[in-house]
C-alpha cells in the first residue's frame, strides 16, 4: 500500500495531501508540525514510483530508456515540487529553503529510480534490454519488484519513525519477498545482469535507507546504513586523518586477516568539500599459489593497509599550482587483497594459503563512508545541502588501483550516484596478451573465485571483461550524460611492470598491443588517451613523476590536459606520439593510426 494512502484514508486524499494526515482536524498543531515532511514523504514515494513507470513506458514505446528532459520523468519530478512547495511553505526540511529542499528531493528521486532502472535493464543505455529480448519480461519483473520493494521500505520507516520494535524484522521480510518474487520471475538473474535475486533485494532495501535519509529529518532511530547519521568518523579540514572500516558493519577485511582503514583529507577551509579526489593505491596482483606466498613472504606490507599512507607528487601534489585537485577533499584508499580492487569478499583458497579477496568491499565500503561524512558536513555548513549529483569527483589509480579504477568506475556513477565523475586508471590498462595465461583468461577464472560478479557492470561482466579495452567499449556507451563522465587512460608505452602483470611474454607485443588499443578506442565517446613517450628506459606510473606530470605530450602538458578535464571537458581529447621505440626497440610498429610524430 502507497505510503499516502496509508497516512491519509483514500477519500480524502484531494486537497489533504499537502497537509499531512497523521491524524486530527487540518488546523491540529501536530498536523501543521508535521505537513512537510509527511507531504514530502508521500511526495517522494510518488515520484519514485511515476518516474520509474515512465522509464518503462520509454523502453516500450522507443526501446531506450527516457532522454533527458523526457516528458514523463519531468512530470514526475514536477509534480515533486508542487507537493513539496505546498506542503513546506516558506521553510523546508533539514534547515534548508523550500527550494533547497525540492532541489535535494528531486535529486534523489530521480537518481535512486535511474539506479534501479539501470541495474534492472543494463546500464543508462539498456544494454541488456537491447540484447536479450527474449529476457525482457524478467527484466521488467525485477524492475517492477525493486520500485515496489523500496516503496515498502519508505512505508515501513516512515510508519516506525517514532519507533516500532519489530522494525529490522519488518525490512527482512520485505527484502525476502522481493528476492522471492523476483526468483519466481526469472530464476537467477545473476547470468542475465550480474547480479542475483537476494543481491538486487538488499540493494533495493540500501536505496531505501539513502532516500529515507534524504526526506526525513529524524531518522536517527531508524538505523538507516545511509546518510548523516550513518557517518562513522571525524577529520578535521586540510589535516590527512586515518579512517578504521569497521569489519562487522562492513565486510572489509586485507589479505591478511587485518582490519582495513583508509585516509581522508577533507579541503581546506574556504574550499568545497563536495570537490573529491579519490587515488586508489597499487602494488602489483598475485594470481597462484607460489607467487602469493612469494609475495607474502618477501613483501608482507602488500597485504596490510596498516602502513600505507598518501603521497604527494605530481597529480596529487599539494600546491595548488602544480594541480588542479591540491584544494580538493582528499581520499586515499591503500590496496591489501592483491585482488585489483576487484574482490567481493570470498576466501580464495591457493594451496595451505586462505586468502581473502575483497579489494572492492573495501573500496566501496571506505566510499560509501566518505559519502556519508560528506553529507553530513556539508548540510551542517548550511546553503543547498548535500546533494551526490553535485559532488563533482576524479576517481583513479595507479598500476593495480587502475585496474580498479576500471572495474569500480560504473558502481561511482551508477550506485554512489555521483555522474559528475571521471575516472583515470594510470598504468594498469588490463591489456589482453592472447595467450593462455593473460587478463582475459584469467578473468574467466577468477572472476568467480573472487566473488567479482556482482560488482561487474550488469552489461559486461564476463571473463573478456577484465580486459581494460573490452570493458572501455563497454562502459563508453553509458559515459557522458553529463560532460564530467569520462575515462582518462594514461600510461608510458614502455612499462615492464604492467607488462609482468598482465602476463606478456614479450615487450614488443604489449607495446604493439597498447597502440593497436589507443587507435581502436581513443574516438569512444567519453575515453581518451595520454601515453608518454620514454622509449630509453622501462617507466611504471607517469601522473605521480613529476617531469612528466609537467612535461608534454603532442605540445600538450599532462597537468593542463587533466585541468580542462574538470574545466572545460568538452575539449579534451587525446594524445600520442611515435616517438623513437620504433628505433629503439626492435619489432615495435608504428601506430596504426595517425598520431603526433
Amino acid at each position: 500500500m502507497p505510503l499516502l494512502h496509508r497516512l491519509c484514508p483514500p477519500a480524502l486524499l484531494t486537497g489533504l495531501i499537502l497537509l499531512g494526515c497523521r491524524g486530527g482536524s487540518s488546523d491540529s498543531p501536530a498536523v501543521a508540525d508535521n505537513a512537510c515532511a509527511t507531504g514530502a514523504q508521500a511526495a517522494v514515494q510518488t515520484c519514485l514510483t511515476d518516474y520509474s513507470a515512465a522509464a518503462s513506458a520509454c523502453l516500450a514505446s522507443d526501446g531506450a530508456l527516457c532522454a533527458s528532459g523526457s516528458a514523463g520523468p519531468d512530470a514526475a519530478l514536477e509534480a515533486l515540487a508542487t507537493s513539496v512547495g505546498g506542503a513546506c511553505g516558506e521553510a523546508g526540511l533539514f534547515g534548508l529553503s523550500t527550494d533547497a529542499t525540492v532541489a535535494r528531493l528531486q535529486a534523489a528521486c530521480a537518481s535512486e529510480a535511474d539506479s534501479l532502472a539501470w541495474r534492472s535493464f543494463g546500464g543508462p543505455q539498456a544494454a541488456v534490454w537491447a540484447d536479450a529480448p527474449e529476457d525482457r519480461a524478467c527484466m521488467t519483473a525485477v524492475h517492477e519488484a525493486s520500485v515496489a520493494e523500496v516503496a515498502d521500505h519508505l512505508e515501513v520507516l516512515a510508519d516506525c519513525a517514532e519507533g516500532c520494535a519489530d522494525l529490522s524484522d519488518r525490512r527482512a521480510t520485505r527484502t525476502a519477498a522481493a528476492a522471492a518474487e523476483i526468483t519466481a520471475a526469472c530464476g537467477d538473474t545473476a547470468d542475465l545482469i550480474a547480479v542475483g535475486p537476494q543481491g538486487l533485494a538488499e540493494r533495493a532495501a540500501l536505496q531505501a535507507d539513502c532516500l529515507a535519509a534524504a526526506v526525513m529529518e529524524d531518522a536517527g532511530s531508524l538505523d538507516l546504513a545511509c546518510g548523516p547519521d550513518f557517518a562513522a568518523f571525524d577529520a578535521p579540514r586540510g589535516d590527512w586523518t586515518r579512517v578504521p572500516v569497521d569489519p562487522d558493519t562492513w565486510g572489509a577485511i586485507c589479505g591478511d586477516g587485518s582490519d582495513y582503514s583508509f585516509w581522508i583529507r577533507p579541503a581546506p577551509e574556504g574550499a568545497p568539500l563536495d570537490r573529491v579526489f579519490i587515488g586508489l593505491q597499487g602494488g602489483g596482483v598475485c594470481i597462484f599459489e607460489s607467487d602469493c606466498m612469494a609475495k607474502l613472504d618477501s613483501a608482507p606490507g602488500l597485504f596490510t593497509a596498516e602502513d600505507d599512507a598518501p603521497v604527494a607528487l605530481g597529480l596529487v601534489s599539494d600546491d595548488p599550482a602544480v594541480s588542479v585537485f591540491a584544494d580538493w577533499t582528499q581520499v586515499y584508499l591503500p590496496y591489501c587483497n592483491q585482488d585489483v580492487f576487484a574482490g567481493g569478499g570470498a576466501v580464495e583458497q591457493l594451496g595451505d594459503l586462505s586468502l581473502p579477496r575483497a579489494g572492492a568491499v573495501n573500496l566501496r565500503s571506505a566510499l560509501r563512508m566518505t559519502r556519508d561524512f560528506l553529507w553530513r558536513e556539508v548540510d551542517a555548513e548550511g546553503g543547498d545541502g548535500f546533494r551526490p549529483d553535485q559532488v563533482v569527483a576524479a576517481f583513479g589509480g595507479w598500476s593495480a588501483g587502475a585496474y580498479g579504477t576500471l572495474y569500480n568506475y560504473h558502481w561511482v556513477l551508477d550506485d554512489l550516484q555521483w555522474p559528475r565523475t571521471l575516472a583515470f586508471p594510470d598504468a594498469g590498462l588490463g591489456l589482453d596478451n592472447g595467450e593462455a595465461v593473460g587478463v582475459k583468461a584469467l578473468g574467466a577464472v577468477k572472476i568467480p573465485l573472487w566473488g567479482t560478479l556482482p560488482n561487474l557492470p550488469p552489461y559486461c561482466f564476463d571473463g573478456d571483461c577484465a580486459v581494460g579495452p573490452i570493458l572501455l567499449e563497454a562502459l563508453s556507451p553509458r559515459l557522458q550524460t553529463v560532460p564530467e563522465q569520462q575515462v582518462l587512460v594514461l600510461s608510458n608505452q614502455r612499462d615492464e611492470i604492467q607488462r609482468q602483470d598482465a602476463y606478456f611474454s614479450e615487450e614488443v607485443n604489449f607495446i604493439n598491443t597498447m597502440r593497436a588499443d589507443y587507435c581502436r578506442t581513443k574516438e569512444l565517446p567519453g575515453v581518451h588517451w595520454y601515453l608518454t613517450s620514454v622509449s630509453a628506459e622501462s617507466v611504471h606510473v607517469v601522473s605521480i613523476r613529476d617531469e612528466l606530470w609537467q612535461g608534454t605530450v603532442d605540445g600538450v602538458a599532462m597537468n593542463d590536459w587533466f585541468r580542462s578535464a574538470i574545466e572545460a571537458p568538452e575539449t579534451l581529447s587525446s594524445h600520442a606520439e611515435e616517438a623513437d621505440f620504433v628505433a629503439d626497440i626492435p619489432g615495435v610498429e608504428a601506430f596504426p593510426c595517425g598520431v603526433a610524430p
